[in-house]
């Protein structure tokens, strides 16, 4: 803008104009210019980790006799404050950059770097005393730096916001479980009615998946617990102390409570993103689980008068801007849709994680972003769908049992006391005559009606 001030900063090729109250520097002011598809920036956590990855770095090559005590007391500082989001409006870089995420790691060693050095001088400025390069990325690489940064916020967001969102899930369903339990319903296979269950045997299921979805994550969550810093460049771990990235990777695992250790392999760690496709791939897996779930919760409901009315749904917004009094199934249609997006970010992370070349991939910042973005959406959406909808559900008993008696399915009892043709038989002159199964089968005389009812009615 006109009235913006600027101060003039230098880098390898030449000079560049930096708003004089912006803390980053001149590469981060090149990249703002150069990378404009999007409006997407990532997420606070991220850049979170990438500071604290500064910070516990700044305190070991101190220690490591790297780094001045004075420079090294500036950039923890100066990386404390980015951690506690005082420069959020510093972190505005397109998620759409260098496939490296070069451009958002040097952001982070700008804005540490101005920050210190005004902590350390009074006046803002990039490179002296402290350097972004020479200091604040002491051992590392943006190679390194960078992948590392994902898997620690991958796995805090699973940890710490998607796994109890979904143990809330599979609690929430349990008890509907366990409410439906004395309910008899119809089974549905092939959209036909099928055999009698009870309502809370199927939300049993549903309850189930929930679970099945936190184990999902266990050994996803084990392998990202393995973290490439140490590699620098190519794996090679040049220009590293040896000691640095056991020593920081320490450090981090005392912070966030999480035990990170130093990969195996850094060559596999940092050529390619399989792991971040493996965790992708079950993020996928619960948003099918939950397409599941929430239409089968919106079919059980459909209606009120002229659909299966199993359930009611909580009303918590008019439905319609023509027909009064509509109430639809909105959280489970939201879910739904988050769920698919979900589907949709697998597709992209799969597709990224093609894109190791020899000794790096080239689409870390895209994947990053479908990762987690793919985690809120679906943190979020087993909250919601808890709160909103599930804790509110009620049974039309009924219904069910209006259902159950006019089913035709129900013959399927008495195959083991009457033969599977037989059985046929009397289903297809109650079709026919408009009378249940036990109306048929009194008509038949197959048996003893007080018999035949204990068995049609499991008495």
């Amino acid at each position: 803008m006109a009235s913006t001030k600027f101060r003039e900063e230098i880098d390898s090729l030449g000079k560049v104009m930096v708003p004089d109250e912006a803390y980053y520097g001149p590469q981060t002011q090149r990249a703002m210019e150069n990378f404009t598809i999007s409006r997407h920036r990532f997420p606070h956590t991220f850049i979170s980790n990438i500071a604290l990855i500064k910070k516990h770095g700044a305190t070991v090559n101190t220690e490591l006799g790297l780094v001045d005590a004075k420079i090294s007391a500036a950039i923890k500082q100066a990386a404390g404050e980015v951690i506690e989001g005082k420069f959020s409006k510093d972190f505005l870089l397109d998620v759409f950059q260098s496939g490296s995420g070069t451009n958002t790691n040097m952001n982070v060693n700008e804005v540490i770097a101005t920050r210190a050095n005004e902590l350390l001088t009074g006046k803002r400025r990039t490179k002296s005393p402290v350097h972004p390069n020479d200091h604040v990325n002491c051992c590392q690489s943006s190679n390194d730096v960078f992948p590392t940064a994902i898997r620690m916020t991958a796995l805090m967001m699973i940890a710490r916001k998607l796994v109890p969102g979904l143990q809330m899930l599979n609690e929430s369903l349990g008890k509907k479980s366990l409410e439906f339990s004395h309910i008899r319903k119809i089974g549905r296979t092939h959209l036909q009615d099928a055999v009698v269950m009870s309502l809370g045997e199927e939300f049993s299921g549903y309850a189930m998946q929930a679970a099945l979805a936190v184990k999902r994550l266990d050994a996803v969550q084990e392998r990202l617990l393995s973290l490439p810093l140490g590699g620098t460049a190519v794996g090679t771990g040049l220009n590293a102390h040896k000691d640095f990235a056991p020593r920081v990777i320490a450090e981090i695992s005392k912070t966030t409570g999480l035990a990170f250790r130093e990969t195996q392999n850094h060559f596999e760690a940092q050529a390619c993103m399989d792991t971040e496709v493996e965790a992708m791939g079950a993020l996928k897996t619960i948003a099918v689980s939950m397409i599941k779930i929430a239409n089968d919760i919106r079919w059980l409901a459909s209606g009120p008068h002229c659909g299966l009315g199993e359930i009611q749904l909580p009303a918590i917004t008019p439905g319609s801007s023509i027909m009064p009094g509509k109430v639809n199934p909105i959280i489970c249609e939201a879910v739904i849709q988050a769920a698919t997006q979900v589907i949709g970010n697998d597709a992209a992370v799969c597709h990224g994680g093609t894109g190791g070349y020899f000794e790096i991939n080239l689409m870390q910042p895209m994947i990053a972003h479908n990762l987690f973005g793919a985690i809120e959406l679906l943190a979020n959406s087993a909250v919601l769908l808890c709160e909103k909808c599930i804790s509110g559900i009620t049974a039309n008993e009924a219904k069910c049992e209006e259902y159950v008696n006019k089913s035709l399915a129900v013959v399927t009892v008495l195959v083991p006391h009457i033969g599977y043709d037989r059985a046929s038989q009397i289903a297809k002159n109650a079709y026919e005559s408009k009378i249940s199964v036990e109306e048929a089968a009194i008509r038949e005389n197959i048996m003893p009606t007080e018999k035949l009812r204990a068995i049609l009615y499991d008495k």
